[in-house]
């Protein structure tokens, strides 16, 4: 516990390695070679883990931040605007695969989770996941496709309602 707790930040993850490198340690026992010392071996075992741990914990910060970024960036538009942008992605949304619609409609329109979606589509949540990605790829490519330069550039003119449902 020494050993990782002048590594990481917190107890609390100190104990968090440890208890994983022991189960690690339960399962990959055998791999010890007959002239390694064990001890030496679950140094190392530490060692990686520790490693792992910041990989990580890294990967979490910067998604947040991305994420954080992506909500500071982003404008409402007013309630007209919001009323005109929505009747055109709704008409767009029935171009998409069943599936898509499917999931944009339980996470996106409403609000559900990954478990609600994976429930519902009889799929695990990492399915759900993968599923929802490509939904909103899909229909962002539509409204590309109907909106033209209005989606990419991000004007306010939006004159697609005719080419929304073609």
């Amino acid at each position: 516990m020494a050993f990782l707790r002048k590594r990481v930040s917190s107890e609390a993850a100190a104990e968090d390695i440890l208890q994983s490198a022991f189960v690690r340690g339960i399962e990959k026992g055998g791999a010890v070679r007959d002239e390694e010392s064990v001890v030496a071996w679950f140094y190392r075992l530490l060692r990686n883990a520790v490693i792992d741990h910041y990989r990580q914990t890294g990967s979490a910060e910067r998604a947040s931040g991305e994420l954080a970024r992506h909500l500071t960036d982003r404008q409402e538009p007013d309630d007209p605007l919001k009323g005109e942008i929505c009747r055109c992605v709704m008409a767009l949304l029935d171009t998409v695969k069943p599936e898509y619609r499917e999931a944009l409609e339980t996470i996106d329109l409403n609000e559900g989770s990954l478990a609600d979606l994976a429930s519902k589509a009889g799929v695990t949540s990492n399915n759900a996941a993968v599923r929802i990605h490509r939904a909103r790829e899909a229909l962002r490519k539509r409204v590309a496709q109907a909106c033209g330069l209005c989606a990419i550039h991000g004007c306010l003119d939006c004159q697609c309602g005719k080419k929304a449902t073609e």
